[in-house]
């Protein structure tokens, strides 16, 4: 992507104002249309939200996205829509024991409110915290639960696929785990043994970096620094690990981005939480998980397109036909592979929040504050902003699953575009908020409040 290195962050202010406009008004209309009993929202296909049947790991996006509106707004509405969206449907998802989807659905609804209620914003009380406080608690215990011991006695959190699946997305579930610890609790197995949510959190982590993330060092013909695989498979008799893999992406030898974007911004936001609270003894890991975000936000820069959006897998075929277009903007209308929005948005937030980690007013943390606002300015105007208010998506372009072919592609139109993803328009509201705390000075947003 190319950088744009003048660009500041008050040159948004008038994007994001328009924005949350957008998006208030298609959340509250989404709402009312909405039957939750047909299922989560998931994508759009002609523009309407439809569900999948695969998990339900986007309803706590839907509410969420009305939580955080609020934050931006101040629209009382908002709130009470989100408080009692998830008061009424959340529950089942704090104590799925089926998924690896607890850091979406649980901290992106009862994470913000908690947040919000302890900077005095919401005007909620005690009570409410200890209701928000125990959702959070169970869910990271439940979430801690669904693990795999591997080889060399350590042990990650396995996706839904089964306990020999590592999944890139879960890092951004440790979240999870990691603010459940953060309020004191545990996971309790037989014996009343007592297992650390903490070092859960971090042996994941580690696992994630040292299997699904490669640094350049030989480790395959394909080890090129920051290219993340979506999924390790490992032989669940021994914990032996056995080879790279992947659901949603072209192939284990290329990198499917929405992947990518879940360390990065996983990576970014856990960085923050152990430079606050991590103390003396997690030193190596924070230099591992600075390694990790750095190598992967550079891998995000080098493999985008030049406004910052990338396609949806570094190594999809028909990309060889288009063999410019990591040096031009990118094209969401073009016959060959398509972009995925979705990715972008995610990404920002970690390019960011890395970058703020860094400093700013450094030459290393500036490029990455930078990309992340590069990539914020696409994703706020044509041909990304939805501004129809038909549509009932926010940020077009997303893609779902590009190997089972879910995506809508348009008549006359060669690849899925045009249309968008719950996880996408939530983490590109999460990141336009992110950006309004900033512009006007706020508490700095972080999942562990």
């Amino acid at each position: 992507m190319k950088i744009d290195r003048k660009l500041k962050a008050e040159d948004l202010r008038k994007p994001l104002d328009r924005f949350f406009s957008l998006a208030a008004a298609k959340a509250e209309r989404l709402n009312k249309s909405w039957n939750p009993a047909k299922g989560s929202p998931v994508f759009t296909v002609k523009g309407r939200y439809t569900t999948r049947g695969w998990t339900e790991w986007t309803q706590g996006f839907q509410f969420g996205i009305q939580v955080l509106l609020f934050d931006a707004t101040g629209d009382r509405k908002l709130l009470d829509m989100g408080i009692a969206n998830t008061d009424r449907y959340m529950a089942p998802h704090v104590s799925h024991i089926g998924v690896h989807d607890h850091g979406f659905n649980n901290v992106s609804t009862y994470g913000n409110l908690r947040r919000l209620l302890l900077e005095g914003k919401s005007g909620e009380g005690a009570d409410r915290l200890a209701y928000y406080d125990m959702a959070l608690k169970v869910s990271g215990a439940v979430q801690a639960a669904r693990w795999t011991t591997i080889a060399d006695g350590t042990g990650f959190i396995h996706s839904f696929n089964g306990p020999h699946s590592l999944f890139s997305d879960t890092i951004r579930s440790c979240r999870a785990l990691v603010a459940a610890h953060h309020l004191g609790h545990c996971l309790m197995g037989e014996g009343d043994r007592k297992f650390s949510l903490l070092q859960r959190a971090i042996e994941h982590m580690n696992n994630t970096f040292k299997y699904n993330v490669y640094f350049g060092e030989g480790r395959d013909a394909y080890d090129v620094r920051g290219r993340v695989v979506h999924e390790s498979i490992f032989n669940c008799k021994d914990g032996a690990y056995r080879c790279p893999s992947t659901q949603q992406g072209y192939s284990p030898f290329s990198t499917w981005t929405r992947g990518l974007s879940w360390v990065i911004a996983g990576a970014a936001e856990e960085l923050e939480f152990f430079e606050a609270h991590g103390g003396k003894a997690h030193e190596a890991f924070k230099r591992d998980l600075l390694r990790t975000a750095k190598a992967t936000c550079d891998f995000f820069i080098e493999n985008a397109a030049a406004d910052g959006i990338p396609y949806w897998d570094t190594g999809a075929p028909g990309l060889a036909k288009m063999p410019n277009h990591l040096k031009v903007k990118s094209r969401p209308d073009n016959p060959y592979e398509p972009v995925d929005s979705s990715a972008a948005a995610i990404s920002a937030q970690g390019l960011l929040r890395l970058g703020r980690y860094l400093g700013i007013r450094t030459a290393e943390g500036r490029k990455y504050w930078q990309a992340g606002l590069t990539v914020a300015r696409t994703l706020l105007a044509a041909p990304y902003l939805s501004t129809n208010p038909k549509h009932e998506g926010l940020i077009l372009h997303s893609i779902y699953h590009r190997p089972n072919d879910w995506d809508y592609t348009p008549p006359g139109k060669k690849i899925p575009q045009g249309e968008s993803s719950m996880w996408g328009d939530y983490h590109a509201v999460e990141l336009a908020v992110y950006l309004h705390r900033v512009l006007n000075g706020e508490p700095y947003p972080t999942f562990f409040a």
